[in-house]
């Protein structure tokens, strides 16, 4: 019972820094994204070919969240895009409250961005109940993880707005059954959306970044009047 009730309350004060968050987010008209898989799913690689796309046009930055080195940040950086690193120190997830130290530390660096992406720490379990004041989550599935994780980790899959499957190039070379997991994803999100990419040679990009400018055409329709997004 007394582990039921910390839970709750780290819960409850996760939700009102993510609330505090969200708000900030609202009135910037910054699109926040919330990137959840296994290690070694491919999220970096994925913004790496992002920010190659679309840093010409859009302010991008990001938050990497991991348990140790500065690694996935540096890459981002190198694709010139303001990146700043979150160690948890051995936790398994993100927090809102990290995020929230992570922004005011970085300052006007990730201040009055288009599009701000987290990436979290590898892990399809913990993630999942930390709301981090994001406009949508956002779940990747690699060819090489098995096509029956989403019926493995149904909360995420079920929470996820996009699931986004990776590693697209290398079907050929395993055993892995796409018509399964979309089955899998589509019964336990019919609304969610998947779009399968390979970030190597680029097929399905088209469609990621697609999905990304239409979320922030609809996050600029409602940010307050007077509110510059760009």
């Amino acid at each position: 019972m007394i582990e039921v009730d910390v839970k709750q309350k780290v819960l409850a004060a996760n939700a009102a820094a993510a609330a505090t968050l969200r708000a900030t987010f609202e009135a910037s008209g910054t699109l926040v994204v919330n990137l959840i898989s296994s290690p070694g799913s491919g999220k970096t690689t994925l913004l790496e070919k992002t920010a190659a796309a679309l840093r010409a046009s859009l302010r991008l930055g990001a938050l990497e969240g991991d348990i140790a080195t500065e690694r996935d940040a540096e890459r981002l950086r190198r694709m010139g895009i303001p990146a700043r690193q979150i160690l948890t120190g051995g936790s398994c997830h993100l927090d809102a409250r990290l995020v929230d130290r992570a922004l005011a530390a970085e300052g006007r660096a990730l201040a009055g961005l288009d599009i701000l992406f987290i990436e979290n720490v590898g892990n399809l379990i913990c993630p999942t109940s930390y709301d981090l004041g994001e406009d949508f989550k956002v779940v990747l599935l690699s060819v090489t993880e098995g096509e029956d994780k989403p019926f493995k980790y149904p909360a995420i899959f079920s929470k996820a707005a996009v699931t986004v499957v990776t590693k697209t190039d290398l079907l050929p070379h395993v055993a892995f059954d796409l018509t399964a997991a979309r089955e899998q994803v589509r019964s336990l999100n019919p609304a969610g959306r998947i779009v399968e990419v390979s970030a190597m040679t680029g097929t399905g990009m088209d469609a990621w970044l697609g999905l990304l400018t239409e979320k922030l055409a609809g996050k600029r329709e409602k940010t307050p009047a007077g509110v510059a997004s760009t």
